[in-house]
Parts: C-alpha cells; structure tokens; sequence
C-alpha cells in the first residue's frame, strides 16, 4: 500500500456552480513540473474574501520538492459560463523558458495568453507576477489574421512538450461534427540561423466525417507523438446547421456519449507532421492537405460500437518502452465495466477489466500516469461517493495485474489530473483534484483544489 500523501491546497473550488471545472479529463497537463519547479492553474474567485462571481484564473507555482505554492492572479479576465468544458490548459515551452495558458472554451474564439521569455527557465530571476505575462490574445503568438477563423470556434485545447518545442493542438466544430488540429511553438528561422519561438499551423491531423474524434491523449515519448481516440457519430437535429445554434453546448445534448464508438490510434514520428496507423504504414501528410480519417487503413485498436458506454478523452499513457495504455470504459460483454487497453511494443493490443472498482456509465473519468520505475498507476474516482482509488499495475507483470495500493474518502467526484513529468523523473505522484473536510456531498463543507504528493 502506499503511505498516505502529503496534501497541500492551492485554493477553494467554486462549488456554487453547477458545473465543475477544476478537474476535468481534457485538461491534460494542467498540473506540471519543468526544471525543479512545478505549476498548477486553476479557477476561484478573486480572493476569499470576494463575491463568488466571476471566477478568475489562478497559476502557481512551487519548488520542489516541498516549496511554499505562490499564487497570481489574472484580475483582467472574468469567467462567467457555467460549463464544465471551458476550463483552462497549461504548457511550458522548454526552448524559450515561456508559460503558456489557453482557456474558457467550448466553441469560442481563441482565448490565450503566455509570459515572457525565460520565466520557467530561471525562476527565481523573476517575483511571481501577472505582470510577466501578456494580456488576453485572440491570436496565437506569431500567427496573423489569415488564421482568424480557423481559431474562431474552439474547444478542448491542450499543450504537449515536443523536446525543445510545445505542440498546441485543439477542436474545431461541435459534438459529433468536428476535426482536431495542431500547430507548433518553435524557434523560426531566420537570416539562416534560430529566430524568435513563434507558432506555426501544421494541419488538420484528424478529420471527422458525419463524426468527430475525442482523444484520450497526446503523449511525446522518445521521438514519438502516440494519439489515441474514440469517434463520436453526429445525429442530424433541427437547427444543427444554425450558426446561433447552442444545443450542442448542453451537457448532454442532442450527441451525446451514447454515439462513441472504437477506440484507435496513429503515432507521428516527426512532431506531427505526417501520422502512421499501428502497422507503421502512412496515413496522412498535413502538408499535403491530408488527415487521419475515420476511413484511414489499420487504426481501429478495438472495434466497439455505439451504445457500449465508452467515454470519451478519458486518460492515456506511454511507458519508457513505447507501450501504450488507454482507460475507458465499455459493456460489450453485456457488463459496464473498467478496462485498461493496452498495446505492447510489439504492436498486440490486450485488454482487461479493472478489479476493485466498479465503472459507471457516463461516470467521473480517472487517469493514467507511468512511473520512473515504468510501473502503470491508475487514479481512479467514484462517480457517487466522495472516495479516491489508485491501482498499481505493474512492468513485470506485464500491466496485466491489478493491486490496490490506495483507497481514501474525502474527495468529491472529480476527474483527477497527474503531473506526469514529476512521476516519470522523481518518481512522486503529485495528483490534482479536490478535496472536502465532509464526507457527506450534500453538505455545505468548503472544497478546495489540492495536490496530493505520494512519494513511491
């Protein structure tokens, strides 16, 4: 079993609101470490002491391993939407030492901001500021206008360090009817040698037809960018094609998790550029106007049809030996259950149902995080009741066995997130989520954004 965690808390959740939006799957890196010091961002209210509404964006940052968490706020953008998808991304880029934060979106116009040069790099050169960074863009640094509308109506942004660069990859279109894109944050070339960082567009890597494609992850592991995913048919409504339509923005509108289906894959060797299905054939080259498509050969992993209960951006990983492990749920054996699929370095994909945890149709979805020791931990969160579960499954038993190593209550239901590079380099799983003083969800007990520290 694992000791029990250290907690430290970042700020009290906005439980007044009816959705959440500390602790959401999608919000792939929004707990990170880069260069001894680690950053978490977040959303509450101006201070405690202010009115509830708006809420405001909170980045800290600590160093590690037992640093005081230092907070700053940006007063300049209220949130004001109650809707669990506009929650806020955090990427670091490693060449330039830049933070970068994408936010408050579901079909919205880009909404970004990133620090000056160096921030991240020499931290304490520099006192915890708002001031470091830019205000509120609506534009990706570096980009002009004749980009406009492709950023116009975006949803689901994450960031992904590619070595030196950071990727930036994002939703256009709605609920069943979209496409996922991706630019790059990189040094541009300039008189024949590096330039300023700045961001390029590469494409369109997957393309939805009648459909669109929920990726659990995009993770970067020794020059290889692995993707998985889940499609979601689109079910024609009146006013779909409106373009004031709003119905798809419900929580549970007209396509809904009912439409997912497969689950697949494709990798990229070259930063996303150009992908690959599992047989390492080529499927798609951006720069040729090409994407991954719901046709393209040999990337269906698992063949699961709609009405199974599959989830969508649930949680994805990649061991140190390219192995890739994928958490989500379905009911193809006529049970609702929990499983980690799993594709060796070999290519097989396996699959096997969780012990010791019960899956909940359209239930609170749990996480995925690989240790230093290429050890596999599943974070786990129960959709009914304030408790938190982690799952060990081991490299020498092939991943393929299920030990319960933590069980504790006091955590509403809420998505938990891992900082993945501090796992991987210093082998202390720092895991954010909420937690409460109350046991009972239908009290009125204060819940705050924490970060638990379990050292392995």
């Amino acid at each position: 079993m694992l000791p029990d965690p250290s907690i430290s808390v970042l700020g009290p959740d906005p439980t007044h609101r009816k959705c959440i939006l500390n602790g959401n799957a999608f919000q792939q890196d929004v707990i990170q470490s880069f260069n001894g010091w680690q950053y978490a961002a977040f959303y509450s209210a101006l201070s405690e002491d202010a009115s509830k509404e708006p809420l405001y964006i909170h980045l800290s940052r600590r160093k590690l391993p037992e640093g005081k968490w230092e907070t700053l706020v940006f007063d300049d953008y209220p949130q004001t939407t109650d809707d669990g998808h506009n929650t806020v991304q955090l990427g670091v880029c490693p060449g330039d030492g830049t933070i970068h934060l994408s936010y408050d979106h579901h079909c919205d116009v880009l909404r970004y901001r990133h620090s000056q040069p160096g921030v991240a790099q020499n931290p304490k050169s520099f006192a915890w500021s708002a001031s470091l960074f830019t205000p509120h863009l609506s534009r990706l640094p570096g980009l002009g206008a004749e980009h406009d509308e492709l950023f116009s109506y975006i949803t689901y942004p994450r960031f992904v360090q590619l070595g030196t660069n950071l990727l930036f990859s994002f939703r256009t279109g709605k609920a069943g009817l979209g496409d996922d894109h991706v630019a790059v944050y990189s040094a541009q070339t300039q008189n024949g040698g590096a330039g300023a960082y700045k961001y390029e567009v590469l494409g369109t890597n997957l393309q939805g037809v009648d459909n669109n494609p929920y990726i659990h992850g995009l993770d970067y592991r020794n020059g290889r960018l692995h993707a998985t995913w889940v499609y979601r048919g689109f079910v024609h409504y009146e006013g779909w094609d409106d373009p004031l339509d709003t119905k798809h923005k419900q929580q549970r509108g007209p396509n809904s998790a009912e439409n997912n289906h497969n689950i697949c894959y494709a990798y990229s060797d070259d930063g996303g550029r150009t992908w690959k299905n599992g047989a390492g054939e080529l499927i798609a080259d951006l720069a040729k106007g090409e994407s991954v498509r719901p046709d393209s050969g040999g990337i269906v992993a698992f063949d699961i049809p709609k009405g199974s209960g599959l989830s969508n951006q649930e949680a994805q990983a990649v061991d140190g030996e390219g192995g890739v492990h994928v958490l989500n749920r379905d009911a193809v054996d006529g049970e609702q259950k929990w499983k980690h699929y799993y594709r060796s370095p070999d290519g097989t994909w396996t699959q096997h149902a969780l012990p010791h945890v019960q899956s909940v149709k359209g239930g609170k979805r749990g996480r995925l995080a690989v240790s230093k020791d290429d050890d596999l931990y599943l974070i786990l969160p129960d959709h009914n009741a304030p408790t938190l579960t982690i799952l060990k499954a081991s490299k020498k038993t092939k991943y393929s066995e299920y030990e319960l190593v933590w069980r504790r209550d006091g955590f509403p239901p809420t998505e938990p997130l891992v900082d993945t590079t501090r796992l991987e380099h210093d082998n202390v799983l720092s895991v954010f989520t909420r937690a409460s003083n109350d046991a009972d969800l239908d009290s009125t007990a204060r819940v705050d954004v924490v970060v638990l520290d379990f050292k392995l």
